[in-house]
């Protein structure tokens, strides 16, 4: 135990670094459109509780970093509830407050700020992956076979090391995660597979045999496998454009995955045990920094993308809340009553605390297990 918690001492720092620039890059979002749209920025913090340090600039924002750090937040003039009313007659504010006030804004002004923090992360993930792609080459796994294993569907279909697949069922492949993905599914079902083979181009039939996977919480589900491995991973430097253009797809496909997967495990066909918390990230974050520079920019951008799409669920407390009240607004022409936003955030902060509670739990069994 007490190695587990000296390794765990190496990777804070690591941590807290990615933390700060991920939560910074979050909050700036909700900081930029409330400026954009002329609110009043009380506070922009770095951390929670008491104040370490800080300053403040010539629009009267202070900015800090606070003790607690795990996560951040900024305070608007005249922000309260999400989607509560403007002030009562009894606390009618001035004109010039009025103009700063958050609650006095329209509500697309208002939606527009609360979506201003997620935006934000997608966009920094697109940039820091466009950066990557240009100077240092996009990674991209050939569907060329490395290896076949004895024995397997894909010997015996005559598949061989070197060969290059073309197309699986008359839909075309250019990445091995995409013959995967094809694969997967088909346990059993005879599959037509296009190869190159030198310089000739052959057609082969092969029956993926179904493979049962046990996750560590028990549960059981059945994969075609074709018994064969990739050849290597290749990086393909791209100018900024196309770069930028590959990145805006990986970004979407890694969403698109990571929401697959959040469903799977709400439906029960995929365990948990890919559920991490602070814990997690802090050792993915040691681990990125041993392995340089890119290793941390590519950590950067897939949390970000991860904490834009967990800021949009529809869970008060969570700006995907907020926003879920103002369409509510929209709808019924003014405001949720203010019970009705209580219990909705008591809700939320109830979900938020338990899925915490549990993620650090699934954090402490992988890191022991990791471990030992």
């Amino acid at each position: 135990m007490i190695e587990v918690l000296r390794h765990g001492l190496f990777d804070i720092g690591p941590f807290l670094l990615v933390l700060t620039v991920l939560v910074f890059v979050h909050e700036f979002g909700h900081y930029f459109f409330a400026r954009l749209f002329g609110v009043k920025v009380e506070v922009f913090s770095i951390g929670f509780g008491p104040e370490l340090f800080g300053w403040r600039d010539k629009a009267g924002t202070r900015w800090k970093f606070s003790l607690v750090p795990l996560g951040g937040y900024i305070k608007m003039f005249g922000e309260g509830l999400p989607g509560s009313s403007p002030p009562s007659e009894g606390a009618r504010l001035s004109p010039g407050e009025e103009k700063e006030s958050f609650q006095a804004k329209r509500l697309p002004q208002r939606a527009a700020i609360v979506t201003g923090g997620p935006a934000s992360n997608f966009l920094f993930a697109i940039l820091v992956l466009a950066v990557l792609f240009a100077a240092y080459g996009r990674p991209v796994t050939p569907a060329e076979v490395g290896k076949v294993e004895a024995g397997s569907a894909a010997a015996v279909a005559g598949i061989r090391p070197g060969d290059v697949i073309l197309a699986i069922g008359g839909k075309p492949i250019t990445r091995f995660e995409e013959l995967q993905n094809a694969v997967r599914p088909s346990a059993g079902v005879p599959l037509s597979i296009l190869v190159r083979r030198g310089g000739k181009t052959v057609t082969l039939s092969a029956t993926p045999q179904p493979k049962e996977v046990t996750d560590r919480f028990g549960k059981h589900r059945e994969v075609g496998f074709l018994g064969i491995s990739h050849s290597g991973v290749v990086y393909v430097k791209e100018k900024p454009i196309p770069a930028l253009l590959s990145s805006a797809e990986e970004t979407w496909n890694l969403s698109a995955e990571t929401l697959r997967a959040f469903w799977q495990m709400l439906t029960g066909r995929r365990g948990t045990e890919d559920l991490g918390g602070p814990l997690r990230i802090a050792q993915l974050s040691g681990q990125a920094v041993e392995g340089g520079f890119v290793a941390v920019l590519w950590l950067l951008a897939v949390l970000s993308i991860n904490l834009g799409l967990i800021n949009l669920f529809p869970v008060p407390v969570l700006d995907g809340g907020h926003l879920l009240f103002y369409a509510a607004e929209a709808i019924r022409g003014k405001p949720l009553g203010q019970r009705t936003q209580e219990y909705g955030f008591r809700i939320g902060l109830a979900l938020v605390l338990s899925l915490m509670i549990f993620v650090t739990w699934n954090d402490l069994v992988h890191h022991l297990t990791w471990r030992f």
